[in-house]
């Protein structure tokens, strides 16, 4: 069975916390293993055997937002950020740094299990089974192959997280249309829609940056109080 193969690495400090979610994980079919410090939790996210890291922000020696950006430094392993409920600045920064998603504390177990496999499908490159390979899309400058989930801008690699590669396509396969928040948040999030929730403009922020838009430049677009379109080259210099 496909779930008894998802190692999940745990980075927290809270034993107890980890005992109870290593418990509860491993009733659900994954196979867990829990770390208690920075060092010894980057060592293990950065040694290629895991699907997917859940991390605390708050851990003794190196915290969790430089253990993320370690990671990011070299790795697109997935990564679920637990935050301080009420910290709107942890999962602002978290987003920033590459965090696939986060989650407050405390929460629901349930919760977690789903936010974890949701993430988990969007990382996988092709779970379909189909016989032939997704069409490569490219729009001006930009080329995205879903088949090797890669991404060129001018004939150069760019370097993408599983969730800003999966919203950089739902926006180029709608070049030229208006794709609204809500339609972005359920396709790439995998989640309800909350007009509260600023996780998918921060996701958004992020393959901007990536793709060199500016003010006179933007691949990226913004329709305020409805969503994002990905212009198409003659639609760029319009407002």
């Amino acid at each position: 069975m496909l779930a008894a193969m998802e190692r999940i690495l745990v980075i927290d400090d809270d034993v107890e916390l980890c005992h109870l979610v290593g418990e509860y994980l491993r009733a659900e079919g994954f196979t867990i293993e829990c770390v208690h410090d920075g060092e010894s939790g980057l060592k293990k996210a950065m040694a290629g055997e895991y699907l997917l890291a859940v991390l605390d922000v708050m851990l003794p020696g190196i915290n969790g937002f430089e253990v993320l950006r370690r990671i990011r430094a070299t790795s697109r392993l997935p990564v679920l950020l637990l935050t301080a409920r009420g910290e709107d600045v942890d999962r602002i920064v978290g987003l920033e740094i590459g965090a696939d998603d986060y989650l407050p504390k405390p929460f629901n177990p349930r919760e977690l299990v789903a936010r974890i496999r949701a993430i988990l499908r969007r990382t996988r490159a092709d779970g379909s089974g189909s016989a032939s390979a997704p069409d490569v899309v490219s729009v001006g400058d930009v080329e995205l192959d879903p088949a090797t989930r890669t991404v060129r801008l001018e004939g150069k690699p760019v370097d993408l997280t599983s969730v800003e590669f999966n919203l950089l396509e739902v926006l180029l396969r709608e070049a030229g249309r208006v794709v609204p928040r809500e339609r972005l948040v359920n396709a790439v999030l995998s989640r309800k829609f909350s007009p509260f929730d600023r996780s998918i403009d921060m996701h958004v922020s992020k393959v901007r940056k990536k793709l060199g838009d500016t003010d006179s430049d933007e691949h990226i677009k913004t329709v305020r109080g409805v969503g994002y379109i990905f212009a198409r080259p003659r639609e760029k210099a319009k407002v």
